[in-house]
């Protein structure tokens, strides 16, 4: 009983364990956060990045640099301060969701390894930021509907529908759909983006895959999201409104998401597996 109470008394006591119970505490805040505004697709980017930051923190562990002085300490715990004060006070958290978690890894790292120490998060900083700006892109970025409606009545054309299509508008013979900025496909862009960005940081690749990846990644979101349009533009032609819902604003979105994640899951395979087969004894992950 006495050496099983001193342990603890030595756990309790270690740096180590108060910086681990920290992170997985500001972690859990955040994911609490987005899953209160109820956005699946943050949410589930959210768990995502939080893993992969976690994974490449995880390999690391036995060599990272672990001292912090009282300055950068100081500064880290005030940053972790204002930002829990910050979101104690806030009931509409908009865009600030998005740069927690980057925040948090600041303080965090400041309170681990001090001002010295920061370079050697470079890694995890640009996952966390990458976070950011995807997060937020759907957001800022130009209204994409105009090409996503091209898209979709081109492939409607080319299946031998007679289609019309002027701006957002897609006009079939027995109905017509308009494609909103939210049904553009910008969100799953960015998701699949932002997973690209994740393979990058995780896994060692040419140049030429690094550039590869991120935008086959975005490619494979405007297609698939630009082949949902052509599905539901089929629906309301046919008066087939309950599966027209269904596929819009029901659980076949979320199909569309994992169709989209599958495939460039597939690539990422394909990548590894020929890196493998090249270079047989080198460890793929990071």
């Amino acid at each position: 009983m006495k050496a099983k109470n001193l342990k603890t008394n030595i756990q309790f006591k270690c740096p180590e364990f108060w910086l681990l119970a920290t992170a997985v505490g500001c972690i859990a805040i955040h994911l609490t956060l987005v899953w209160k505004v109820d956005s699946s697709n943050l949410l589930s980017i959210s768990l995502l990045f939080w893993a992969s930051v976690s994974c490449l923190i995880w390999e690391r562990r036995t060599s990272l640099y672990l001292h912090s002085g009282i300055i950068s300490s100081l500064v880290g715990l005030l940053i972790l301060i204002l930002l829990l004060v910050k979101v104690a006070s806030m009931s509409v958290y908009g865009n600030f969701l998005c740069f927690l978690p980057p925040l948090f890894g600041i303080s965090l790292a400041l309170l681990s390894s001090g001002f010295q120490g920061l370079k050697q998060y470079r890694k995890e900083f640009l996952v966390l930021f990458a976070f950011c700006i995807i997060s937020i892109l759907p957001g800022i970025s130009t209204d994409i509907s105009p090409l996503t409606a091209k898209f979709a009545a081109f492939v409607l054309w080319y299946s031998g529908s007679e289609v019309v299509r002027s701006g957002e508008n897609i006009y079939l013979q027995t109905g017509s759909v308009e494609v909103y900025q939210g049904c553009s496909g910008i969100e799953l862009i960015c998701q699949m983006l932002g997973i690209g960005i994740l393979f990058l940081s995780l896994f060692p690749l040419k140049l030429w895959q690094k550039i590869l990846v991120p935008t086959v990644s975005a490619i494979i979101g405007f297609i698939v999201n630009g082949m949902r349009v052509v599905l539901m533009a089929n629906l309301v032609a046919s008066n087939q409104k309950e599966l027209f819902d269904y596929w819009h604003v029901g659980d076949g979105s979320l199909i569309f998401s994992f169709i989209a994640v599958l495939i460039l899951g597939l690539l990422c395979w394909f990548i590894l597996r020929q890196n493998q087969l090249m270079h047989p004894n080198k460890r793929s992950l990071k």
